[in-house]
């Protein structure tokens, strides 16, 4: 028992250190800093990444809002859109993304979800209007065109944003925006009233983009913008059929990019936004290819996954169940790191630095092994 005792002791340290270090990071390359943002009137700040074109500005803003994963709300990570940045900075936008009360490094309390959609998003919405007040008076930040763009709860929060008719805010993009409470026995129902009564208070016209095999929402989509429209919502909606295993994962992966690019800059010209690459920041668009398959052994052999042991081994069993996008990397002394969703490559490899004495490599991305000896 003592020796278990020490083991989880090792472990909770060991996740505090990864946590802190994925806290921490910024990548230099895309301007990428971290302030802890106090939302006026309170006490109460909020972890919020920016990411800024080179230049004085000021810049149109794009605030993204996260989704909420699943377990304790401060062991949720920083949401690090690196893709999602590289398309506005390339265009010339600055990038908020805040993390709402109680999530991440953030103050404050969550606000769980409950059965009540519409209050739930209004809520989290107002985290967010807080964050760009606060931020609104920078040079850089130009607080007449102002876009939001959401991904799942972050998606409904955006809703929720239009429905505050925000100041300055010209349109909401909703990736397969919502929220789901199993204890909730109509949460289908539940989501689509609480979207249908936003729509009747919000004057920015929206884009919806959503997949039929989404592992949360399913096609509920389809009824909650009917009823959006219904209630006088403007409101495009774009269908990527299937994606991958998940469309769910459209906005955070590198290989949906590509289906979203288009119809977001078309909905960014309607706006009167800016919307084409532009030539003084193209650098923002230059990215590190994505490493290729190896050859070198199926995905699902685990004995094969050179240096693990026993611990290393059942670690990527857990890997194998997990959604893409994802990656593994491995150390020579038996060190691993593993991570999905945004940037997960290089978390994936942070972790595994932290705990190794060599150089660790990535051994499988998404649903490839990309490991050469």
């Amino acid at each position: 028992m003592k020796h278990l005792h020490m083991f989880a002791v090792a472990a909770a340290i060991f996740t505090t250190l990864m946590n802190s270090a994925a806290a921490q990071a910024v990548d230099r390359t895309l301007n990428e800093t971290v302030q802890m943002v106090t939302l006026p009137g309170t006490s109460t700040a909020l972890e919020t990444t920016i990411y800024r074109p080179d230049g004085d500005g000021p810049f149109p803003v794009a605030v993204i809002n996260h989704a909420r994963h699943s377990g304790e709300p401060k062991d949720q990570e920083r949401f690090r859109p690196a893709t999602a940045a590289r398309y506005f900075l390339q265009r010339g936008y600055a990038v908020v993304v805040p993390m709402r009360q109680g999530l991440s490094r953030s103050g404050g309390w969550y606000v769980g979800r409950g059965c009540d959609v519409e209050r739930n998003a209004r809520s989290q919405a107002e985290d967010v209007a807080g964050v760009l007040t606060a931020l609104s008076t920078s040079s850089w930040f130009d607080k007449s065109r102002i876009v939001t763009v959401g991904h799942s709860h972050g998606g409904v929060t955006s809703l929720a944003l239009g429905a505050a008719a925000y100041p300055g805010l010209r349109g909401v993009v909703n990736f397969a925006g919502g929220t789901r409470n199993s204890e909730c026995p109509v949460w289908q129902y539940d989501l689509t009233q609480a979207v249908a009564k936003m729509a009747k208070q919000t004057p920015a016209p929206s884009l919806w983009i959503y997949g039929d095999n989404d592992s949360f929402f399913g096609d509920v989509y389809r009824s909650m913008h009917a009823q959006y429209r219904a209630a006088g919502g403007n409101a495009t909606l774009v269908t990527v059929n299937d994606f991958g295993p998940d469309s769910h994962q459209l906005f955070i992966s590198k290989a949906g990019a590509p289906l979203w690019h288009p119809s977001v800059s078309e909905f960014l010209r309607t706006l009167g936004l800016p919307y084409e690459p532009l030539a003084q920041y193209a650098k923002y668009g230059k990215e590190e290819d994505s490493p290729r398959a190896s050859g070198f052994a199926s995905l699902g052999d685990v004995d094969r996954v050179p240096n693990l042991r026993m611990f290393g081994r059942s670690a990527y069993r857990k890997f194998l169940e997990i959604a893409t996008p994802r990656a593994f990397a491995v150390g020579p002394d038996g060190a691993y790191g593993w991570a999905n969703g945004e940037n997960a490559s290089d978390r994936a490899l942070e972790y595994c630095f932290k705990n190794n004495k060599g150089a660790c490599k990535l051994y499988a991305v998404d649903s490839e092994v990309v490991w050469r000896d």
